[in-house]
This record gives structure tokens, C-alpha cells and sequence, in this order.
């Protein structure tokens, strides 16, 4: 057997045997095929493609790689997704339900859509592996070269967004308007502020300055608009005669879209500059 047609041989058994979920240990394999430890360090180089871990002197495959996902890991992926509360509840007899290609004929679900992202999946990954691993990013945007201390990947109504701190300031940079990406070894300290803010998570965006905006809805859309989310962290102010409502915002148009969406159930009270731009528009619209 020719030197090329082993090495395949014994790679494929290697793999066979992570793939089954076996942790090797150098020695083992040695004895097993007869070679010296530098081959069999080699191999696992030419093998440095798989997410092999290694654990007190074992090589092993990442559990994830080896087709054993399970119940717990279907709820954490609905959770990443936002779609955990799209069904009653996540159980594992109403996963296997909604698995079933016999019984998840009996749904139908439709969303507002995503962007076709514009970013390769090595850019994905090495962004994601940034924030993970607090690594500075450098990277062109808006015509801008900019440094960035990069903290979440955020999905905001189908469009993914780089949650970064730009000299100081924590901004929302559009994912696939960010070119020239390079990561490279120089670490940040993360910002405990930003992360508290992170945290808690009550707008849709994240800015140094937020402010606050009333707006009245109409009786007959209140049910309708309390079923979704649209803004995270409104409190009712008044529901007699009609209902006023608050809330805090960073963008105009984080509200403006909001009140779109809405007509002619919602209007905007204060303040009177957002809901004067707002009537502008939609003069602009009618002309």
C-alpha cells in the first residue's frame, strides 16, 4: 500500500472513531497503528479542520459535531431565534410534535423576513469570535476606517446589526455595510457600564442618549398592539377614554416606523418637534 493511501486509511479511522464519540489518546493510536507519536501529531494537524477538543491528554470531537443534539439544545437554538415563545410551550413531546413531518403539516408560520445577509460566513464567524474573545475589530464602514471594540451580534426586525464600542460611545453599525473586516490578537477590557446595559436590554437600540415620547392609540388597536412586542419597555399612562402610553427611545425612526405601522390607530403627543417631522412625512408621502 502505497505511504499516501495509509495516511487516508488511517485518517479515515480516526474519524471514524470521533465520530462515535470516543476520546483517543496519542499513545493508544501509536500502538494501534504502528507509527511514531510525531505522524500521529501530524494527523490530528491535517485533522485541525474538525472541532476536536482536547481534555486531559484526549482528543475528542465538540459534542454538538457528533449528531447527538438533543431536546435541550433545540429549546437553546428557539431561544437564540426569538422563537420560543412562538408555540404554548417547548416540551420534549411538543418538539417531537412539531419535528414530525406527519404532524407539522398542521402549521403554517409566516414572518416579516430577513435580509439576505451580505457578509461571508468567515466574516461571520470571525466577528463572532471577536465579541466571544473580546478582540478588537478594524474594519471600513461608511467610508470611515474605524477600531471597534465589538460586544453583541444583534438580529433587529430581520437585519443583523455589530453592537460596538467607537471611541468610547457604544453604537449599532448595520452588519452588512462593515467592509475590510480584520481581526487580530490585540484584546479590550470590556466596559462593565455597557455591559449592564446590555443586559438589561430594554430599547430595541442602544445609545448614549435616549429620550421620551407619548403616544395615544386608539381603544379598538390597544389589543391588538399589547399581542406583540413592538416596543419593549412601554408603560400605560392612561386607559379611560383613551389610552396613552410611554416609552423611551434612541432614533426617531425607531418610533417613527412604529407609528407607521400603526395608522391610523396611533399618534405621536410628544414631543412635538418627533411628531411634527412625522406629519412632514407624510405630507411628503401624499404630494
Amino acid at each position: 500500500m502505497r505511504s499516501h493511501d495509509k495516511i487516508a486509511v488511517r485518517l479515515t479511522q480516526i474519524i471514524v472513531k470521533l465520530n462515535s464519540g470516543e476520546r483517543l489518546s496519542i499513545d493508544e493510536l501509536v500502538e494501534e497503528f504502528s507509527v511514531n507519536k510525531r505522524t500521529i501529531l501530524r494527523d490530528f494537524e491535517r485533522l485541525s479542520i474538525l472541532p476536536i477538543q482536547k481534555e486531559n491528554g484526549k482528543y475528542f470531537l465538540e459534542e454538538y459535531a457528533l449528531g447527538k443534539l438533543g431536546f435541550k439544545d433545540i429549546k437553546a437554538f428557539a431561544a437564540l431565534i426569538g422563537a420560543r415563545s412562538l408555540f404554548p410551550e417547548l416540551d420534549s413531546r411538543f418538539i417531537s410534535d412539531v419535528l414530525n413531518e406527519k404532524l407539522n403539516k398542521a402549521y403554517l408560520i409566516k414572518n416579516q423576513g430577513f435580509e439576505s445577509i451580505q457578509i461571508s460566513r468567515d466574516d461571520f464567524e470571525a466577528v463572532s469570535a471577536a465579541v466571544i474573545k473580546n478582540r478588537i475589530l478594524e474594519c471600513e464602514y461608511n467610508g470611515k476606517e474605524r477600531k471597534l471594540n465589538p460586544y453583541k451580534l444583534i438580529n433587529n426586525s430581520g437585519i443583523w446589526y455589530l453592537l460596538a464600542d467607537d471611541e468610547g460611545k457604544l453604537k449599532n453599525f448595520t452588519l452588512s455595510k462593515i467592509k475590510h473586516i480584520k481581526i487580530k490578537g490585540d484584546m479590550f477590557t470590556a466596559n462593565a457600564e455597557f455591559l449592564k446595559r446590555i443586559e438589561k436590554n430594554d430599547t430595541n437600540w442602544f445609545s448614549d442618549a435616549k429620550f421620551k415620547v407619548t403616544l395615544e392609540i386608539k381603544n379598538e388597536a390597544m389589543e391588538y398592539f399589547k399581542r406583540k412586542e413592538f416596543l419593549p419597555n412601554y408603560e400605560v399612562v392612561q386607559e379611560e377614554d383613551k389610552i396613552i402610553i410611554s416609552t423611551e427611545v434612541a432614533y426617531d425612526d425607531e418610533i417613527l416606523w412604529v407609528v407607521k405601522y400603526w395608522l391610523p390607530f396611533i399618534k405621536i403627543v410628544e414631543p412635538l418637534n418627533l411628531k411634527k417631522k412625522f406629519e412632514n412625512l407624510l405630507r411628503g408621502y401624499l404630494k
